[in-house]
């Protein structure tokens, strides 16, 4: 079975969803776009103060551009990979959001 068989709907949400998380991922990466951080943007002076908006930018960026270009791959090659390479992407999603996670609380305080 290939991931082909198990979408229903129409391919063009995948794309929308891809070309969205690019262009946040870019936005991020860039340094920019701090009120997209779920948690930071709604954080008081104080507790902003701790964090190096830069650097938790640009982490959030990389890890968001991770599930970007998976999804990609997703897209590209459904007709390609395997059925159980959902289970593979949701793996490296958890991975991903994990790393993300430590790294925010980690390295990206002053």
């Amino acid at each position: 079975m290939k991931l082909a068989d198990l979408s229903t709907g129409p391919d063009w949400v995948v794309w929308i969803v891809v070309i969205i998380l690019a262009v946040l991922s870019i936005v991020l990466i860039s340094g920019h776009g701090s009120w997209f951080i779920s948690g930071y943007n709604m954080a008081s002076k104080e507790e902003k103060a701790k964090y190096n908006e830069k650097k938790l930018c640009r982490t959030m960026g990389i890890g968001m551009s991770v599930i970007a270009i998976l999804l990609l791959i997703m897209g590209l090659l459904e007709n390609a990979l395997p059925a159980f390479f959902v289970y593979i992407s949701l793996g490296i999603i958890l991975v991903d959001v994990v790393v993300i996670i430590i790294l925010g609380n980690t390295i990206c305080r002053k």
